[in-house]
C-alpha cells in the first residue's frame, strides 16, 4: 500500500461516526450478553492458545532487520506493529497433556521452516524482550521516530500498513507517544517507540463463561509472580539514554521495560482527564461487568464495519473496540463459529521468551493455577486489589527481587520460596486436575521451578552480563551490544528444543 493510499484510508477511518459507532456497539453488548446467559459461550472444558511475538536480526550483525512482507507471508507468520515484528499463534486446543504437547510442536513445526527460509535472506527470527541493536546504518531514535506527513495525516515509515497503527498518530486520543523509563526520554509522533517490544500472550477459555469473573480475579492475583519469573528487558537500545553515567544506568533498570514502554506510549500524561487505557484492571462483579466495560472503554479509531460470515461478526464492533482495550488482562469473547464461541481471559504482561519450551511453561503454569486456585478456594483470593497491583509492577521493577506478598493457607507472607512453593504445587494440581500425571505436570514446570531456584531470570542474565562489563570498564553501548550478542548466540542453539536453563550450564 503506498503513503497516499496508505493515508485516504486512514483519513476514510477518522471520518466514521463515532456516536453511530458507539451506539452500535451498545447494541451488540446487548445480544452478547443474552448469548453469554444462554451458555452460548460456554465450553465442556478448559482450552488454552498462545500467541508468540518475534523480532528479526541480521543474522551476521545482530542489527535489527525489517522482514519483506512477502517473506513474511510465506513464512506464514503475521504482521505486528513494526516492519521487523512477526508474530504466531497456536490452535486452540484442550488443557491436558496432548493438548499442551501439541502446542509446543505447532510452535516448533512453524517456527522451523521459518528460521530456515528466514536465514536464507540472513535474517535471524528472535524471542525476546526487547531489541537494542538498530538496523545497519541507522540509530535506534531515527528508526523509531521516523515519520512523514502525507496529505496531512502522519504516517510512521517503519510501522506495518495497518490502517488502525497509523490512524492512532492522527486521533484526538492523548496518547503520549513517548518513552518515559529511568534516564531515558523519547519522544515520536507515532506509537512506533512500542514496536521495541515483543510478548507471548497465554489464553484460558473458561469453561462456565459466567464463572470468568472468579477466574480473572485469580489471573490478577498470579500477574506479579508470573511477571516476576518471566522478566526479559533491562536494557534499551544504547542511544536512546540521557546523559548519565553506566553504572548508574545499570543500577537504576527495570527488570521489565517492556510493562512501563506500553503505559508511557499509549496512555495520556498524568494530567489529561482521559482515563489511561494501559493499566492494570480492577476485579470484576460479572461476567455482564466485563462486557459493559470493554464497551465504555475510549474509542480511538472507528472504523466502517462490514459484518463477515463469522459467528462473533454480529459483535463486530466490540470486537474491534477490544482491539485498543489494553489491560495487562483482559476477557475476551469471540468465536468463528456458534460451536467454537468462547469467553477467555488473555495474560499479557509477559515478555517473549528465550525458547519455545520456556513460552510453553508459562501457558502450562498459567492455565494450571486458573484450574487449581478457583476449585480450591484458595485463601490468595483474599488478597487485596491494591496489593495485587503493587506485586504487579514490583514484580516489573525488580523481578525476583521485589517483594511481594502472598497468602497461603497458613496466612500471609513475603518469603519468596513460600510463596512460590505454593504456587508451583497449586500450577501441578490444577495440570493433574485436567488429567496430567505427576510426571508430566512437573516437567512442564521445571523450566519455572529452575529459574526460582536459581534465582535466575532472562532479564537478570543480561543484567548480570552488562553490569560486569562495565564493572570492567566497556562502555555501556558495547557492553549492551555485547549482551545482546551473547543472547542471540545461546539462543540459536535452544529455541526450538531447549531451556532457558540450558544456558546456565
Amino acid at each position: 500500500m503506498s503513503a497516499s493510499e496508505l493515508a485516504a484510508a486512514v483519513r476514510e477511518a477518522l471520518s466514521v461516526d463515532r456516536e453511530a459507532f458507539q451506539a452500535r456497539a451498545e447494541e451488540e453488548a446487548q445480544e452478547l450478553k443474552a448469548a453469554v446467559r444462554a451458555g452460548t459461550f460456554d465450553n465442556n472444558q478448559a482450552i488454552i492458545g498462545l500467541e508468540f511475538e518475534l523480532y528479526a536480526a541480521d543474522d551476521r550483525t545482530d542489527a535489527l532487520r525489517r522482514v519483506p512482507r512477502q517473506l513474511l507471508e510465506r513464512i506464514g507468520f503475521e504482521k505486528e506493529l513494526g516492519l521487523h515484528n512477526a508474530e504466531m499463534q497456536t490452535s486452540p486446543l484442550p488443557l491436558n497433556d496432548h493438548g499442551l504437547e501439541a502446542q509446543q510442536r505447532q510452535l516448533q513445526a512453524n517456527l522451523a521452516p521459518a528460521i530456515e527460509r528466514t536465514g536464507a535472506e540472513d535474517i535471524r527470527l528472535v524471542s525476546d524482550g526487547l531489541w537494542t541493536v538498530p538496523p545497519n546504518g541507522e540509530t535506534a531514535v531515527e528508526y523509531l521516530c521516523d515519520s512523514v506527513e502525507q496529505d496531512g495525516i502522519r504516517i510512521g515509515t517503519n510501522m506495518s500498513d495497518s490502517v488502525r497503527y497509523h490512524a492512532m498518530a492522527n486521533t484526538d486520543y492523548p496518547s503520549r507517544f513517548r518513552l518515559d523509563a529511568p534516564h531515558v526520554s523519547l519522544e515520536a509522533d507515532t506509537v512506533m517507540p512500542e514496536s521495541l517490544i515483543t510478548s507471548i500472550q497465554p489464553h484460558y477459555q473458561v469453561p462456565h463463561a459466567p464463572d470468568l469473573p472468579e477466574h480473572f480475579r485469580y489471573a490478577l492475583r498470579v500477574a506479579g509472580p508470573l511477571l516476576a519469573l518471566g522478566v526479559n528487558s533491562p536494557f534499551f537500545p544504547p542511544e536512546c539514554y540521557d546523559d548519565a553515567h553506566d553504572r548508574e544506568i545499570v543500577a537504576d533498570a527495570h527488570m521489565e521495560h517492556r510493562i512501563g514502554i506500553f503505559e508511557s506510549v499509549l496512555n495520556p500524561s498524568a494530567e489529561s482527564d482521559v482515563e489511561p487505557k494501559v493499566r492494570f484492571p480492577r476485579d470484576l462483579d460479572s461476567v455482564e461487568e466485563a462486557i459493559d466495560r470493554i464497551v465504555a472503554d475510549p474509542l480511538i479509531v472507528p472504523m466502517d464495519i462490514d459484518r463477515g460470515d463469522r459467528f462473533d461478526d454480529r459483535f463486530a464492533h466490540i470486537r474491534h473496540k477490544h482491539g485498543s482495550y489494553w489491560r495487562w488482562v483482559r476477557p475476551v469473547f469471540d468465536g468463528a463459529t456458534r460451536s467454537a464461541a468462547n469467553a477467555r481471559i488473555e495474560f499479557r504482561p509477559l515478555p517473549g521468551q528465550p525458547t519455545i519450551r520456556d513460552a510453553v511453561a508459562f501457558t502450562a503454569v498459567f492455565a494450571g493455577l486458573l484450574e487449581s486456585l478457583p476449585r480450591r478456594e484458595h485463601p490468595v483470593r483474599e488478597l487485596d486489589w491494591e496489593r495485587a497491583r503493587e506485586n504487579f509492577y514490583a514484580a516489573a521493577r525488580d523481578g525476583l527481587d521485589a517483594e511481594m506478598t502472598w497468602i497461603t493457607g497458613s496466612g500471609e507472607t513475603t518469603a519468596i520460596d513460600e510463596l512460590y512453593g505454593d504456587l508451583f504445587e497449586h500450577a501441578r494440581d490444577g495440570l493433574e486436575l485436567r488429567g496430567f500425571s505427576t510426571e508430566q505436570a512437573h516437567r512442564y514446570i521445571k523450566p519455572l521451578r529452575e529459574r526460582l531456584d536459581r534465582r535466575m531470570t532472562p532479564a537478570r542474565f543480561k543484567h548480570d552480563y552488562v553490569r560486569r562489563q562495565v564493572r570492567d570498564g566497556v562502555p555501556l553501548g558495547e557492553a549492551i551490544w555485547g549482551m545482546q550478542a551473547e543472547y542471540i548466540n545461546r539462543q540459536r542453539e535452544t529455541l526450538l528444543e531447549g531451556t532457558f536453563i540450558d544456558w546456565l550450564a
